[in-house]
C-alpha cells in the first residue's frame, strides 16, 4: 500500500500552536464505524452521553519527561539541541540531535546543572548515545529541562505547557511526547464517566519517536517503527477482559492505547506485566482487543493516520478528515477530537 494514500492538503491556520483556553471545551467529530452516517459534530462536554455504561475505555497513564535541553560544546562554546528519548540498557541516553553529522563521538556538552555530556555512539543518522556525568535524577530533567513540543508547534515551550502539555491522569514519567487524545480529559469528564457507568482502565506506553515519526517509504510496509516500553497491569487484564466476556465494549483513548492493548492481547485478556512493541497498525490489520477509538485528528503520512484509517476505513476516514477541513477543526496534538464508536 501506498504512503501517499495518507496524504492531504492542511492550511497551516488549523495546526493548533495553542492549547483551548479550557481544558476539555474542544470540538468533539463522532463517526460510526458500522453505517454511512454523516458525522456528528459536538464538544468533549457531550463525550459522556455518548459512551454505553459497561464501556471500559483504557488511558495512558504516562507522563512526559521534561526531555528538551540545550547545551554548550565543551570545546567551541557552540550550542547544541539534545532530546533524551530513554534511557539504555547501559544507563546512558538514546538522543536525537541538532546538526545531527556535526555532532561526533567523544565531544563533550555542557549541559545545565553542570552536567557534562558525553557522544559515546551514533546509532542512526539523527540519533546519538551521550552519557551523563554526574548521572542526574528525574528532578534534573524537572529543573532544568523543557517540553518537548512537536515541530509543528513553531515556538519555544512556555509555563502554560507544563500543566497542559501533561494529562490530568499522569503519573509515570518516561515519554518523550504526549498521548494527545488525553489532553481533551478533565477531573469533571472523567467524574462524569464514571457516574454514567463506564469503567476506567489503565496502560502504561512511554511514547517515543516511532509513535509520531513519519512514515518516508513509498510503500507503509516498509516502514520501520521502533520499539516502546509498556505496562499493562493486573488489574487492568481482569477488567478488560472480563468485559470482552461479559461483550462489553473496549474504547481505547488515543493510538498509544490501541497499541499496547493489541501488541499484549493473548486471545482473551491483554496480558499483564511489561512489555516492548514496535507493532505498526494499517489498513488490513484484524483488530483484536479494542472496539472503538477516542483519538486526535494526525498528520499526513503518519503511522497514527494509518492505525485509524484500519480501524474506520481509509476512505471514510480522509471523508472525515475532508469535513474537518472545511469546518475548521483544530489539528494534532493541541487540536479538536474524535470518536470512533
Amino acid at each position: 500500500m501506498k504512503t501517499s494514500l495518507f496524504s492531504f492538503n492542511l492550511p497551516e491556520s488549523l495546526i493548533a500552536q495553542e492549547p483551548p483556553l479550557q481544558r476539555g471545551s474542544s470540538r468533539l467529530m463522532v463517526l460510526n464505524r458500522n453505517d454511512n452516517a454523516l458525522p456528528e459534530h459536538l464538544n468533549m462536554q457531550n463525550l459522556p452521553s455518548l459512551i454505553e455504561p459497561g464501556t471500559v475505555m483504557v488511558f495512558n497513564d504516562t507522563r512526559v519527561r521534561k526531555a528538551r535541553f540545550f547545551a554548550e560544546n565543551a570545546e567551541t562554546g557552540g550550542r547544541g539541541e539534545f532530546l533524551f528519548i530513554h534511557p539504555t540498557v547501559h544507563g546512558e541516553w538514546d538522543c536525537v540531535v541538532d546538526k545531527a553529522k556535526k555532532r561526533k563521538v567523544g565531544q563533550k556538552w555542557i549541559f545545565p546543572g553542570n552536567v557534562v555530556g558525553t557522544i559515546t555512539d551514533t546509532p542512526s543518522s539523527d540519533r546519538k548515545t551521550v552519557s551523563l556525568e554526574p548521572v542526574p535524577s528525574e528532578s534534573w530533567f524537572e529543573t532544568h529541562g523543557h517540553i518537548p513540543l512537536p515541530p509543528y508547534m513553531r515556538r519555544p515551550d512556555n509555563a502554560a505547557d507544563t500543566e497542559r502539555y501533561q494529562t490530568v491522569y499522569a503519573r509515570n514519567t518516561g515519554s518523550a511526547a504526549a498521548p494527545t487524545a488525553g489532553l481533551h480529559f478533565t477531573d469533571e469528564i472523567l467524574n462524569s464517566l464514571k457516574n454514567r457507568g463506564v469503567e476506567t482502565a489503565w496502560v502504561t506506553l512511554e511514547v517515543g519517536l516511532g509513535t509520531f515519526a513519519p512514515v518516508r517509504t513509498e510503500n507503509i510496509q516498509d516502514h520501520p517503527m521502533h520499539h516502546e516500553k509498556y505496562t499493562v497491569p493486573a488489574d487492568t487484564s481482569r477488567i478488560v477482559g472480563r468485559a470482552r466476556k461479559e461483550g462489553r465494549k473496549i474504547l481505547a483513548v488515543g493510538t498509544t492505547a490501541v497499541r499496547t492493548l493489541e501488541a499484549s492481547w493473548n486471545g482473551d485478556e491483554p496480558e499483564s506485566g511489561e512489555g516492548s512493541t514496535n507493532l505498526f497498525i494499517y489498513p488490513d490489520y484484524s483488530f483484536k482487543a479494542v472496539d472503538q477509538i477516542f483519538t486526535n485528528f494526525h498528520t499526513p503520512n503518519s503511522s497514527l493516520l494509518m492505525l485509524v484509517s484500519a480501524f474506520f476505513g481509509r476512505e471514510k476516514l480522509m471523508a472525515a478528515y475532508d469535513t474537518a477541513i472545511k469546518m475548521n477543526y483544530r489539528f494534532f496534538s493541541y487540536g479538536d477530537a474524535m470518536l470512533i464508536r
